[in-house]
């Protein structure tokens, strides 16, 4: 099973267990919380009526007094009123009064008059001085629909101590159920919400960590496979300064490897230039010729000028092949990146009588990347092209845009490039010989190129055309 997955499940498991415990004791907790705020409020209600009956009870009228009126009427009432989202058009209360034997003398339903109620809960306990409640069946064998009997104790008003008959009030609990279902149920559909947003977090959560380590991996089997890379996202954290770690790690093993190569490759380069150097030098210690003597000074020269643009290019070289990423990004407009390469050329190639030309474009594109390199680039294939032209030849310089790529195209008129050659052009030291028996390059031109349009995420290419000469193109994503 994925990491990521694992994650998921794991916090999602928590989270649901969790919700699931406290919405259970939540929903649980909605009924006796209701019925414990109705029986506080019957209390109140209770106490305020037996104040209100007692003057009635005690004249022996509590039947058809004042208070049974007013009880009567109040209970004929529609309040027409919205409690929360449910209407309530009756009074639900039912008073019923007992003297202090427990016996009914009053009932405002007019069912239980003369009953004994003296061992109902409500009533013996109010009669002994003491808090009496009670919870019966609304009907007889219902065990559904109960309803809740609160008492308070009427008291004689003449001392307000003695003891004269128990007022209950009683009220269905019925009446509250749809409240208590309202709320369970709003605590059910909130908690699947909290479920829900708790689930989305977990997943943004897994999916913010997951990809730091994702891409520290695709980052750590990148570098494993030799293949340049740049390094993780800087993070805050700790996988950022894992990502750090491994790419400081990293630079100093390749680091390490690379050295060994390029010392190895540039003392294979520099034998002969030193040996023709050290020959020369020897023999200048002889007495020679003038004519000799200035030959011999032309080679070391020479060999000292390729040494030096031997150095000056793999210098160049590692530089780009060192990086795994671009260091630079901006939006380059292609026919100026042509036009500046060119009128930077030209004074280079006067000697050699070759004439570099722009051929105009009929739309403009442009590309993204470092200019510096790009036009390095670019200026590395013209020379290139200038080198193997006949003398007073021309070199053509191309702007297009092909099927998403913008595409620069060097043609020369040279000798083109012999099949033996066709595939190692870009490979490091490789090079042709010139045309007429010029000096080769050092054969890392091209090298260079190629760097350069792996960095931008494009391509260079260097075939033979049709009808005589090379054709050079560099290919790169239009933006």
């Amino acid at each position: 099973m994925r990491l990521g997955l694992k994650l998921v499940l794991g916090f999602f498991l928590i989270v649901g267990i969790a919700a699931f415990f406290v919405m259970r004791v939540f929903v649980n907790e909605v009924k006796p919380g209701v019925r414990q705020a109705m029986e506080s409020t019957l209390v109140d209600a209770a106490n305020m009526l037996a104040e209100m009956a007692a003057d009635d009870l005690k004249a022996g009228r509590i039947a058809d007094g004042a208070f049974a009126g007013n009880v009567a009427q109040a209970q004929q009432r529609d309040p027409k009123a919205w409690v929360w989202r449910f209407q309530k058009r009756s009074v639900d209360y039912r008073v019923t009064v007992t003297d202090a034997r427990g016996q009914v003398v009053f009932d405002s339903q007019g069912r239980d008059v003369g009953r004994d109620n003296s061992r109902w809960n409500d009533v013996y306990r109010t009669l002994r001085g003491e808090y009496g409640a009670r919870s019966s069946a609304e009907s007889p064998g219902d065990a559904t629909n109960t309803v809740m009997h609160v008492a308070a104790p009427i008291y004689d008003p003449g001392d307000g101590r003695t003891l004269i008959g128990v007022l209950t009030l009683s009220q269905p609990n019925r009446s509250i159920e749809p409240f208590i279902v309202a709320s369970q149920r709003s605590i059910l559909l909130q908690g699947a919400w909290l479920i829900g947003i708790s689930a989305l977090i977990g997943v943004v959560m897994t999916w913010w960590l997951m990809r730091g380590i994702g891409g520290l991996n695709r980052y750590a089997q990148a570098v494993s496979a030799g293949e340049p890379v740049p390094p993780p996202r800087p993070r805050a954290d700790e996988i950022g300064d894992l990502g750090r770690a491994l790419e400081t790690m990293r630079r100093k093993l390749q680091g390490k490897a690379y050295v060994e190569q390029y010392v190895q490759s540039l003392t294979h380069e520099m034998k002969s230039p030193l040996a023709a150097i050290r020959g020369a030098a020897e023999l200048l210690q002889e007495p020679l010729p003038e004519a000799d003597r200035q030959r011999f000074v032309r080679n070391i020269r020479t060999q000292e000028h390729r040494l030096t643009e031997t150095i000056d290019k793999l210098l160049a070289l590692a530089e780009v092949e060192q990086h795994g990423w671009l260091q630079r990004r901006e939006r380059i407009d292609a026919a100026t990146l042509a036009d500046d390469v060119v009128l930077g050329l030209d004074a280079q190639l006067t000697p050699h009588g070759v004439e570099v030309v722009r051929v105009p474009q009929a739309g403009m594109w442009a590309v993204e990347g470092d200019v510096f390199l790009l036009r390095r680039a670019l200026g590395n294939l013209i020379d290139n092209a200038v080198a193997f032209s006949p003398p007073a030849g021309t070199v053509e310089l191309v702007v297009e845009q092909v099927e998403g790529q913008v595409r620069f195209i060097v043609r020369d008129r040279g000798p083109g490039i012999p099949d033996y050659a066709q595939e190692r052009v870009f490979e490091r030291f490789y090079s042709l010989p010139r045309p007429e028996g010029g000096q080769r390059s050092s054969g890392l031109g091209l090298p260079f190129v190629r760097e350069v349009m792996r960095l931008h995420g494009g391509e260079a290419s260097l075939a033979n055309r049709p009808d005589g000469g090379a054709e050079a193109v560099l290919s790169l994503p239009v933006v």
